[in-house]
């Protein structure tokens, strides 16, 4: 790849750019007053390691890469507490790598709808699942008109098998499936986002759900697109929610205004962090707010992809402006909290798998502001990044290109 655009990160005011495909593109002039959406992606090792218009030196990796596995168009994936690890693939298979590295699927998926960024999609392991055996996961559900985002869940169930010979992969399949949340509004068009994480306590679980690439339903209360969704574990609307007396998608309903979230994680002070994707410009990370409105598609520190501008977050300053935001792209994909031993100086860090950006993403939260940090070049699209149980570092390539999908495992450099 030539490497000519470089990143800028801007903090507390506006949001970044990516493309309907998870990808930078363009050619206008952003906002910032520098050249958005290149033809080629942005060179994000020139990003600045704190908040502001700084340019620095590429940053040198504490990695050591290994390749320990490969999926067919992975989306995202969890570690189970046994430190077996769970994948999707976005044609709708569900794949279980035991901790010999054993790959098996696991049966009982039900019908995924396949197109852009529609298919099989996230998937949380239940914070008791050592005692339920619980998975639960988002996909697009076909249905008259065309798919929509589903929540399902179901027990994890691993067969006993006998072997002539170790090692013996284990077989797995689901039981007592229940689609537990649908967004209805059926129809074309991607972003789902449809990311699922728990509650502190383990008691609720918080969903993303994109906006289709339709605007207006992110500012519609009675469509559940466009928001993120506080849920009890059965899909219900959490009582205590902003507008729970009111019913409907709006007792559901956390936070509005959102593009196309594709990262949601609590930190240990109980704070909830959202990264997403922004249109022509603008990808960015929020702090979450009960009740706050977050500007989609009335502001954005981006421009559609008509070469429409949109007014920037300071022209409506009664709308939640993001703390950080890129122009030109990164194009994140999944994020956690880094909590592990394994990599000391990574603690208490937000990690941002960076498709376009073809890198790992520091963030450093603090208190209810963000700064950006270091930028790991990965040479390739990482879609989603997971912690293993020892502390190390697991991405997934991105594999829409056909030329990826390979399980890569970071630990410290020797």
């Amino acid at each position: 790849m030539t490497w000519r655009s470089f990143l800028l990160l801007v903090a507390v005011v506006g949001s970044a750019c990516s493309a309907p495909g998870d990808t930078g593109s363009a050619a206008a002039q952003g906002k910032s007053g520098v050249p958005r959406n290149s033809p080629l992606e942005p060179d994000i090792r020139n990003v600045p390691a704190t908040t502001g218009r700084a340019n620095v030196a590429p940053t040198t990796s504490p990695f050591a890469v290994a390749t320990i596995g490969s999926f067919v168009e992975p989306f995202a994936m969890a570690f189970l507490p046994d430190g077996g690890l769970m994948v999707t693939e976005k044609a709708g298979h569900l794949k279980l790598r035991d901790t010999a590295g054993n790959v098996v699927e696991v049966a009982g998926i039900p019908a995924v709808a396949v197109g852009g960024q529609g298919g099989l999609l996230d998937i949380a392991v239940a914070p008791d699942f050592a005692a339920s055996r619980t998975i639960y996961w988002t996909y697009a559900e076909p249905g008259n008109g065309g798919s929509a985002l589903a929540l399902a869940k179901a027990m994890l169930k691993l067969d006993h098998v006998v072997c002539v010979r170790a090692p013996c992969p284990a077989r797995a399949h689901l039981e007592n499936l229940q689609v537990i949340w649908r967004s209805g509004s059926n129809g074309p068009g991607g972003q789902f986002g449809a990311i699922v994480t728990f509650a502190p306590d383990g008691k609720s679980l918080f969903l993303t759900s994109g906006e289709r690439q339709r605007f207006t339903p992110a500012q519609d209360p009675k469509q559940a697109l466009g928001k993120i969704l506080h849920l009890m574990l059965d899909g219900k609307a959490a009582p205590g929610n902003p507008m729970y007396a009111k019913g409907g998608v709006e007792a559901m309903t956390w936070s509005t205004g959102h593009r196309n979230p594709y990262g949601l994680v609590f930190t240990p002070d109980g704070r909830l962090w959202e990264e997403e994707m922004g249109p022509r410009g603008g990808d960015e990370v929020n702090l979450i707010l009960p009740g706050r409105n977050y500007g989609w598609p009335i502001v954005s520190n981006g421009d559609n992809y008509s070469g429409q501008p949109i007014p920037d977050h300071p022209s409506r300053p009664d709308l939640e402006a993001p703390k950080l935001w890129w122009n030109p792209v990164i194009s994140p994909g999944g994020m956690i909290y880094y909590s592990g031993a394994m990599f000391p100086d990574l603690k208490g860090s937000l990690l941002i798998a960076a498709l376009s950006g073809e890198a790992l993403v520091q963030v450093k939260p603090a208190g209810d502001a963000a700064t950006a940090g270091a930028v790991w070049p990965m040479g390739t699209r990482i879609r989603d990044v997971a912690q293993a149980p020892d502390g190390a570092i697991w991405l997934l390539e991105d594999d829409e290109r056909g030329a990826g999908g390979k399980l890569l495992r970071l630990t410290p450099k020797k």
